[in-house]
């Protein structure tokens, strides 16, 4: 079952469920979820490893950060690839999972995301692939609502996320084995 805004303010302001939300989102919340922001977008370089019990990502870059002083933006033209996180962070529940899908708007713009989930017990940013596979350079302003995200609940019990990610951060900077 996805949880509506009803609830999710509510736990936002008790729990802190997610902080940095946007005043549009804490006020007049759009859908069942919230709407994420663009905080800092990366580029990778190097190599990656992905084994069986040891793992490195290729390494990030910082290209752009957000800034609530200055009308940062990048501008990704077609086939460009980054790694970019929310300015807002989670503090996952262990009853509770987050599921992301993008806003129309970025994919009728040509930018796809590539995301995963936010597990019960994670706390921090998240980040997630956005490629541009449309025929047009897209320029996104940092701090524009990019994703969608919705709260599900856990059944049957869950178990707390564990993981070298915990935190918010981007990549592994060197070979790592996996808990």
């Amino acid at each position: 079952m996805i949880l509506g805004p009803q609830l999710l303010l509510k736990l936002v302001k008790e729990k802190k469920l997610v902080e940095n939300l946007a005043e549009r989102e804490l006020t007049n919340p759009e859908g069942a979820g919230f709407d994420l922001r663009l905080g800092a977008v990366y580029k990778i370089k190097g190599k990656g490893f992905l084994g069986v019990t040891e793992r490195q990502t290729p390494v990030d870059e910082l290209v752009v950060k957000y800034d609530p002083k200055k009308k940062n933006k990048i501008t990704f033209k077609p086939g460009d690839f980054y790694l970019v996180q929310t300015i807002e962070s989670f503090n996952m529940p262990q009853n509770l999972t987050a599921n992301f899908k993008p806003r129309t708007t970025t994919f009728r713009s040509g930018l796809f995301l590539r995301t995963g989930n936010v597990a019960p017990g994670y706390k921090g940013q998240v980040s997630f692939g956005m490629t541009n596979e449309g025929p047009c350079e897209v320029t996104i302003e940092m701090g524009a609502r990019f994703c969608h995200v919705q709260f599900e609940e856990v059944k049957g019990g869950g178990s707390m996320y564990r993981g070298q990610w915990q935190g918010g951060r981007v990549s592994a900077r060197k070979r790592e084995k996996q808990v």
